[in-house]
């Protein structure tokens, strides 16, 4: 009898991230699609500024940790320790520098609108955490 031959998955043929979220209800997907437009494409048009460019860091620093904790425990609210690592001290800054967001320009605007998107989204995180802390599991 011979024995099973092992299987190698390449990095290509792993589940990502992205498809999970595919996977997910429509609304999970929209607030995803929302927060990635928000964060991403809003501190690109306003790249002059310095607290886009957090942003910009913000989110490569928590996606690549996302990322690493997909491939470490899959689909789980675990996920959410990216964005509580990453957003908590870019909000943190942002609330400092709340008095220079000069809300009649659209910068600002988009200031307010992208710290209450995250701000959102980090009390759903830090619940998410907590639960998979203590032993919830989906």
């Amino acid at each position: 009898m011979t024995s099973p031959t092992p299987q190698v998955t390449l990095l290509n043929d792993a589940p990502m991230l992205h498809d999970a979220l595919l996977m997910q209800p429509l609304w999970l997907q929209a607030w995803v699609g929302w927060m990635m437009l928000v964060n991403i494409l809003g501190a690109i048009i306003f790249i002059r500024r310095t607290e886009a460019k957090w942003v910009l860091l913000a989110m490569l620093g928590a996606a690549t940790f996302m990322s690493w904790l997909y491939a470490q425990y899959g689909y789980q609210r675990i996920l959410g320790l990216a964005h509580v690592v990453f957003w908590t001290p870019l909000l943190v800054y942002l609330w400092s520098r709340r008095k220079q967001w000069n809300l009649s320009e659209i910068s600002g605007k988009w200031l307010a609108v992208l710290f209450m998107t995250n701000f959102t989204s980090l009390i759903i995180d830090y619940i998410d955490v907590a639960r998979y802390l203590m032993g919830e599991r989906i």
